[in-house]
This record gives C-alpha cells, structure tokens and sequence, in this order.
C-alpha cells in the first residue's frame, strides 16, 4: 500500500474522531439546556411538517444514539430517543433538521433529487471500488497486470466521491431550513438559536470530513494510475 494512501487514511481518520468527540460533546452540552417552547423533538417535528404542508410524513422513534435521519422511501422522519423525547436545544436542531429533508424531498429540491438518484449507483461502487482498487495495487507489486484494472477501481470510487461532494449542500440546506423555522416559528430564543446553529455546525463537519477524505484519496489513485501507466 503507498505511504501517501496510508498517510491520507491515518490523517483523515484522526480530523474524523476528532470532531465526532466534538459532535458528541456538544449534543450532551445542548442536551441539558431545555428551550423556551419546551416541546419535544416529536412535537417540533410534527409542527415543522404542518407549517410547510406535509402530512405524509410520520415522525418515529428508532434505537441507537445520533440515528436520526429521514427515510424518503418510507416517509418517515426517524428519531433517536434523546431526541424524539428530548425538550432541549439538542432535540429541536436534530429534529428540525431532520425535517428539513422532508421539506427538500417535498419540494423536489435538485441536490436531494440527484444524490436519491445516485443511491443505486454508489451502493455497488462502495462495495467493489476499494477490492478492486487494491487488485490493481497488488497485480502492480508482484510484477504483473496492467493499469485497466486500477483504473476500473478509480472509476467506481469517484462515484462515491461524487455521492460525498453532492451531500454536502444536501446537508447545509437542510440545516439551514431547519434553522430559519425554528426562528420564525419562536420555538428556540435567540441564544437557544445560536446554540442549535453551533451543534448543527460541527454534525455537518462530519459530512465535510469525510467529503475532503475522499478528494483526497481519489487524487492519490489518480497520480499513482498515471505513474503506473507512464511505466
């Protein structure tokens, strides 16, 4: 395996850790601060679907921390138990947030439309591009192969780097949206406000991280398929 390969994967998995204990920690901070309206994150999320006319959707509990996400599939918005319980800062940034998919899935928003559309796509491509990426590594150590087969690999990885760019203004749209009811509509007060902005921001540094990871990662293969291939 290249140095720099390894040198990327060590680095981007120390920055990963780094602000997932973050993201955490924020959660448990912003957890013990209760909002003004004193709703809880089912409740939020119910009211943002209404204020935005959507009624299809249905807003459930699921085990596990930080397991909320939104299912446009099954039209359900899915919350962990800290947060479809929680009457705190932390359970109306998720909760809204969360709901703000909902909104883009709605409203057809274009980002969302074309990372649904890549889903397929990136499910075969994650699961093949790296064996085949280190078949081609390999073939070149003992000796043998050509650069077909890394490149085949470089292919089906830059699926799953598109898939990673494209999610994040996936994500910041939807924080964004959730941030802009949650002031409108009076459920956080504005340092409650600033305190649901804080934690929203460091769970889509998760979601930049491992964007920039796989930049990185990508050009590496790159430079080695054109050195390979110049040999």
């Amino acid at each position: 395996m290249p140095f720099g390969i390894i040198f990327i994967s060590l680095l981007f998995m120390a920055l990963g850790m780094i602000v997932q204990f973050r993201l955490k920690s924020k959660f448990a901070t912003y957890s013990k601060i209760s909002t003004g309206s004193g709703l809880s994150g089912k409740e939020i999320a119910e009211k943002m679907l209404h204020d935005n006319g959507i009624y299809d959707v249905t807003v459930t509990s699921v085990p596990g921390f930080l397991s909320d996400h939104y299912d446009p599939i099954k039209k359900t918005i899915n919350l962990s138990p800290d947060v479809y319980e929680g009457r705190n800062i932390s359970a109306a940034a998720v909760a809204s947030h969360e709901c703000g998919h909902a909104v883009q899935h709605a409203t057809s928003y274009s980002m969302l439309m074309l990372r649904s559309a890549l889903v397929p796509v990136v499910q075969i491509s994650s699961n093949l591009a790296q064996w085949i990426i280190l078949i081609g590594l390999g073939l070149f150590s003992f000796g043998g192969g050509n650069p077909t087969v890394l490149l085949i690999g470089i292919i089906l990885f830059a699926a799953s780097t598109l898939f990673s760019v494209i999610t994040l203004p996936v994500e910041f749209d939807a924080s964004a949206r959730a941030l802009k009811w949650l002031e409108a509509s009076h459920i956080t007060s504005p340092e409650e406000h600033d305190k649901a902005k804080d934690a929203l921001k460091w769970a889509a540094l998760t979601y930049v991280i491992a964007a920039l990871a796989s930049i990185a990662l990508l050009i590496q293969y790159i430079l080695i398929y054109q050195g390979r291939s110049r040999d």
